[in-house]
């Protein structure tokens, strides 16, 4: 379910021939208007009424030249990251993407180098009014400047609360945890560095010896294909002071995880409806 934007988007003139458009061109302002109304229904199921609404599949901004025209007060967020850690990430926690193969780092690298870059062009061709480009590594290491900005990007008001996300979890108007996200054990935890570099070590010599040429849209984006560890630069003291307490109580946050992310424990209790068990 969790690609059905994605794919409705990418694909909308796959069921009607060139044939019919070229004579019937209105056709292609009743198709944009149902492929809009579609989207629109997904996304605003996904979660509780809201004055915005937000749907973060990553892949999805494949068609921001599209969902730009359907959607012409829609804004998007490239959020990049450095693709070693994208692919580790991918292939440690089993996340199934059409056409990557988990069993291979050098061909997971490919398939991301040639998505991140469809991605980049995407957003180039929107405009840097309507697609800001955020580095995780620096959101992560500098939150506070880089979520002021992001606010500011989206007209939206400043509120102390998104430094501490943590504190909002599955709470009314806070941040819904699913329970078949695979990163939603990382989302509990208050912004730490642990994610950064946890690749390093990980990828097979060879792929790392290559990784240049495997995967040249690192160097595009600004990171040291060479570099293991890169550094990314430091965190802000409220990030360290996080950083330092998670690890301090890791066992904590990993009670806390089973906790929230649990599944009916009652016989006859019911779980939750929503958009993303459809």
């Amino acid at each position: 379910f969790f690609r059905v934007v994605d794919r409705v988007v990418t694909r909308p003139l796959n069921c009607l021939s060139i044939t019919v458009f070229t004579s019937t061109p209105f056709l292609f302002v009743v198709l944009d208007a149902a492929v809009a109304a579609f989207c629109l229904e997904v996304i605003a199921r996904h979660g509780e009424p809201a004055e915005r609404l937000c749907n973060k599949d990553p892949l999805t901004l494949k068609a921001a030249d599209y969902l730009s025209t359907l959607f012409p007060n829609s804004k998007f967020i490239f959020m990049v990251r450095d693709g070693r850690a994208t692919v580790h990430s991918i292939i440690s926690r089993k996340v199934t993407i059409t056409g990557f193969d988990l069993s291979d780092y050098k061909q997971c690298m490919t398939k991301w180098n040639e998505a991140i870059k469809t991605m980049y062009e995407k957003c180039l061709s929107v405009g840097r009014s309507r697609c800001m480009i955020v580095y995780y590594e620096q959101l992560v290491l500098h939150p506070g400047q880089w979520l002021k900005k992001i606010l500011e990007f989206l007209d939206i008001e400043w509120n102390e609360a998104v430094l501490h996300h943590e504190d909002h979890i599955n709470e009314p108007g806070g941040v819904l945890l699913s329970k078949v996200e695979r990163s939603s054990d990382q989302v509990i935890k208050p912004v730490n560095v642990e994610a950064l570099t946890k690749w390093v070590g990980q990828i097979p010599k060879d792929v790392v010896k290559n990784m240049a040429t495997i995967a040249p849209m690192l160097s595009k984006l600004g990171y040291d294909p060479l570099a293991n560890p890169p550094n990314y630069g430091e965190p802000d003291s409220i990030v360290k002071d996080n950083t330092r307490k998670v690890k301090e109580n890791a066992k904590e946050w990993e009670e806390r995880a089973l906790e929230l992310l649990k599944g009916p424990t009652e016989d006859n209790e019911e779980p939750p409806q929503s958009a993303t068990s459809s």
